[in-house]
């Protein structure tokens, strides 16, 4: 029986309905990567013993969403195929008697129904995000980038759902950067958010958002995460979206075009632990953090790597572990 199977009523105390489908965008190319994605999609990546993309689909079934849309490219069947069963190989492990992987092997299947749709060319987050309109309809539904996910102990997505429900508009994420980073992210301008919002945590009221400012020109320090919970109708506004920076039909100018028109858009301040798979520093520092954290992995890791980073200097070593933490909770990378 899948996660989902127990889902809470996709309709609350407003009458609004509560998104339970999720969108992930996973056509990209992944040219930071090259060679390692010329045949392996970045989503599948490991960081550990669990690709990436998994990690974002348990953080959609955590939250209670049981239907994801993949949204993939050419050379990404690999990664349907990871939340497909495996009879042959499940057959091979209960016959030696592996309850520990069998299960973990079986997990993915039992996370989420999965479905795909391909985007034949990659022109833009909002131009992906519109080959969802069929499967989703006219309802809310979750978007969560493939290259980023949060702790599980640690969750955002349940408050962002709840948020949208409540208001039926535009639901972001944001976490808070160093202001001199402020150029390499999409960063907001806020406003307090209304009284009765702000018993879901940390809810400001967004009034504007500035592609990649420079530090001076930055409206906050307050960057957008890669969640966003969306109304149906954001499938019209990115049809009539023009073509923006890098010449591509940007996410971002569809959800002003919405805001611009009346539609409300708030967002959620994170400030938990932030992993960040996008680029190959982001990426190593998610593998040593969760390798640390892990029960069966951390101890000898945590005693390995303090060998290697300083020859047994423990107190060297705990600074970078603790600037490993840092950066991975949202600090940039």
């Amino acid at each position: 029986m899948s996660e989902h199977s127990a889902n809470p009523s996709s309709t609350t105390a407003t009458g609004r309905t509560r998104a339970v489908k999720a969108v992930i965008p996973a056509a990209g190319l992944a040219t930071r990567f090259l060679p390692a994605t010329k045949a392996v999609p970045k989503e599948l990546l490991p960081v550990i013993d669990r690709p990436v993309l998994q990690y974002i689909v348990e953080e959609a079934a955590q939250a209670g969403i049981g239907d994801v849309l993949l949204i993939t490219g050419r050379g990404k069947t690999s990664m349907v195929d990871h939340f497909d069963r495996r009879p042959d190989l499940e057959a091979r492990l209960e016959a030696k008697g592996d309850a520990e992987r069998l299960a973990a092997v079986k997990r993915p299947s039992e996370l989420a129904e999965i479905y795909t749709c391909r985007q034949p060319e990659q022109l833009g987050l909002g131009h992906a995000v519109g080959y969802a309109e069929s499967h989703v309809g006219d309802q809310p539904f979750a978007v969560l980038l493939g290259d980023e996910f949060v702790k599980p102990s640690e969750p955002l997505l349940p408050a962002m759902l709840e948020l949208q429900a409540r208001t039926g508009g535009v639901v972001l994420a944001f976490f808070e950067v160093d202001p001199a980073e402020t150029k390499r992210y999409g960063i907001a301008s806020v406003a307090p958010a209304e009284a009765e919002l702000t018993d879901i945590g940390e809810v400001v009221r967004v009034t504007g958002m500035v592609e990649k400012p420079q530090p001076e020109d930055a409206p906050s320090n307050l960057a957008v995460l890669g969640r966003y919970v969306l109304p149906g109708r954001i499938f019209d506004a990115i049809r009539r979206t023009e073509p923006g920076s890098g010449g591509e039909i940007q996410l971002t100018d569809a959800m002003e075009l919405l805001r611009s028109e009346g539609v409300p858009v708030h967002a959620i301040v994170y400030r938990g632990t932030r992993y960040d798979t996008g680029m190959p520093l982001g990426y190593l520092q998610t593998v040593v953090q969760i390798a640390v954290e892990r029960e069966d992995l951390g101890g000898e890791f945590r005693a390995w790597l303090t060998e290697f980073v300083n020859n047994g200097d423990e107190t060297v070593t705990a600074a970078i572990l603790n600037g490993v933490r840092d950066t991975a909770g949202g600090s940039g990378t």
